[in-house]
């Protein structure tokens, strides 16, 4: 009966975190799947020529290009408009991300009543993969001098080669898109652009610039409004004269929420999640009933889950980090001396190793081996006590009462009942050969129903 309910519990956790896993990253593959979309540039519209004294709106983002970017420059254009913004600033710092968030982003941007300016900042930034599309849309696009920018080729969700033909398609599909978004900064732009998609072409913030690719370099935001002073935009096909010099900065943060979905998009804290899951469910189906660590472990692994489909980790690495799970949970429940836990520390390592191929978007090797190393050892170790527990003998019932010693209340002999005292309780009790007085101590030795059966010490 124990054991049925044990892999009943098991079958029911399996199912719970699969469909709702998959619930949450079945969006990311339709949306993986999708051929992307082309640009489009909106109808123009009458704008309004900025003022001096209007405020310029900042927003700071660090992280992998994921929904919570698209909704924030999208907070970010509506703030503007409510507060009479002249112009967004968006300081991004990323390695790339989904393509066909990245389209619906420079759809946006391309969209906006409001000019958007994307700066590649702090110091040491880049704007990898898609993040050169996105910078590349902006109405103007600043540097500073030790970032970077470019690698922009697609790759392959499924962890392989992506196919001869597939890989052409996408990639003369995204170099006519990036074709189309650097058109207007020139030819040697347009040049490296395509490079960039076809040949993972990168550059330098002096580069860059010299090739038309941004508008400036800028140390930082001060310099950036400086230089950005009397700069002409291209808002919906209407030209504005941008007057930053003294604009008045406003900040717009990411809310609470957005920085947490942010956060678990982060590759180290998914896979710390995914590890945080598995020891919660392999404590849960070890325990009794249906309690905390099963509770946190299913929504570790879910927000787990979450944060590799939001990144575009490839099927096959998620697979393995699945056999991974799998095989931890099963050294708990049956215990091998660390067999089945060596099987998932080494399905887990290439699992996370095929996770990303977007350059710099990894799990880095000291994080990775840290948590293998703890969970393998965690795993292993609560296994074995199990094991051990299960072999002990038994110390609570009457079970337990074998091989403890009896003191005899009242003498009797063979085929007599008589009466012993054995852990603070009063037991009926007989003896195969000889005969025991009052005050004896006994051996218990074996137990019939409620009688248990001694020999004298």
């Amino acid at each position: 009966m124990k054991l049925t309910r044990t892999y009943l519990r098991t079958l029911a956790l399996t199912l719970i975190v699969l469909g709702l896993a998959g619930s949450l990253i079945g969006s990311a593959v339709i949306t993986l799947a999708a051929e992307p979309a082309r640009f489009q540039t909106p109808t123009p519209e009458p704008t309004d020529a900025p003022a001096p004294g209007d405020p310029v709106i900042v927003l700071t983002y660090s992280g992998i290009v994921t929904p919570v970017l698209d909704q924030y420059i999208g907070q970010g254009v509506q703030a503007a408009e409510e507060r009479g913004a002249q112009a967004v600033i968006l300081q991004l710092d990323t390695p790339g991300g989904s393509i066909n968030i990245t389209n619906s982003i420079t759809q946006r941007i391309l969209g906006s009543p409001i000019p958007i300016v994307v700066y590649i900042a702090p110091p040491g930034a880049r704007a990898g993969s898609a993040g050169t599309f996105i910078t590349l849309a902006a109405h103007a696009a600043a540097m500073t001098p030790d970032s970077s920018i470019g690698a922009a080729s697609p790759v392959d969700m499924g962890g392989g080669d992506i196919d001869p033909t597939m890989a052409a398609k996408i990639r003369n599909i995204m170099s006519a898109d990036i074709e189309t978004l650097a058109d207007r900064r020139g030819e040697e732009a347009v040049n490296w652009a395509v490079a960039a998609v076809q040949d993972a072409e990168a550059a330098t913030a002096a580069r860059a610039l010299e090739l038309g690719v941004i508008d400036f370099v800028a140390d930082d935001l001060s310099d950036l409004l400086n230089q950005l002073d009397g700069f002409q935009v291209t808002v919906r096909g209407e030209p504005q004269t941008l007057q930053t010099a003294n604009a008045p900065v406003e900040p717009l943060d990411l809310t609470p929420l957005q920085q947490f979905l942010n956060f678990i998009s982060d590759p180290s804290v998914a896979a710390i999640l995914l590890s945080l899951g598995a020891l919660g469910l392999a404590v849960e189906l070890r325990a009794p009933g249906f309690g905390a660590p099963g509770i946190i472990g299913i929504i570790s692994l879910l927000l787990g889950f979450y944060g590799l489909g939001q990144m575009d980790a490839s099927f096959i690495g998620m697979a393995l980090m699945g056999v991974a799970i799998i095989l931890f949970i099963a050294e708990m429940l049956t215990p091998t001396f660390g067999a089945l836990a060596l099987g998932g520390a080494v399905a887990f390592i290439l699992g996370a190793l095929l996770l990303f191929d977007t350059p710099g978007v990894s799990i880095p090797w000291p994080t990775l081996l840290l948590i293998v190393g703890l969970l393998s050892g965690v795993i292993i170790f609560a296994g074995s006590k199990a094991l051990l527990a299960q072999r002990r003998q038994p110390i609570t019932g009457s079970e337990g009462m074998i091989g403890q010693t009896a003191k005899v209340k009242a003498d009797f002999g063979t085929g007599e009942i008589g009466s012993v005292f054995v852990q603070g309780e009063w037991w009926n009790a007989t003896i195969k050969e000889g005969r025991v007085r009052k005050g004896d101590r006994v051996k218990v030795v074996d137990r019939d129903g409620y009688t248990l059966i001694v020999k004298a010490e």
